[in-house]
């Protein structure tokens, strides 16, 4: 077992998908995605605390880059366009990951355990973009909606940019899903 190559993170990631993909969640042990990325369970482990952290890992910088976006826009901006801001900010992440983020969303689509996990995570991006507006003045309840509001405008957006056929960048679906938003909620 060769524990000096490189990337190991990257070939845990991509066993792990991998297994999940063939066997199920429930079914692949971390033993199995060490060995077929040829690395040790201590290893493994100096990676990712647990084998669910293989699909939900990077949600901390997302939830960095969208917060911190949100916070550094124009003073002037308005609370939407705050979050428009951040939105495009973490679009960069996903550049040449679709594949992977496929992937990975199958994979939770199928657990119950891993759709509860990806709500957490959802609410925990709430609750660090209605922080991030508080501290632009946004006062309550409206920095807790346009949060929500937020979430829902990516996680709309994150689902209609791995169902489209063809390979667009993340930004410009995500901006379309703002729009949309923006639509649905005009006085009539």
């Amino acid at each position: 077992m060769s524990r000096w190559e490189p990337d190991a993170r990257g070939r845990l990631t991509r066993a792990a998908l991998r297994l999940y993909g063939e066997r199920g969640f429930e079914q692949t042990t971390v033993a199995e995605i060490a060995k077929c990325a040829g690395v040790t369970e201590r290893t493994f482990f100096r990676h990712f605390a647990d084998k669910r952290e293989v699909l939900f890992g990077g949600s901390e910088t997302l939830e960095e880059r969208f917060a911190g976006a949100v916070a550094d826009a124009p003073p002037a901006a308005a609370p939407m366009d705050a979050l428009a801001a951040g939105l495009d900010a973490v679009a960069g992440l996903f550049a040449d990951r679709r594949a992977f983020a496929r992937e990975r969303q199958t994979v939770i689509m199928a657990n119950a355990e891993l759709r509860e996990r990806e709500l957490t995570k959802l609410a925990s991006l709430s609750a660090a973009l209605a922080g991030a507006l508080r501290t632009r003045g946004v006062a309550e309840p409206a920095a807790s909606l346009a949060a929500e509001a937020g979430v829902a405008v990516f996680k709309v957006g994150f689902e209609r940019w791995l169902t489209t056929a063809d390979e667009d960048a993340m930004a410009p679906v995500l901006r379309e899903t703002l729009t949309a938003l923006r639509a649905a909620t005009a006085g009539s």
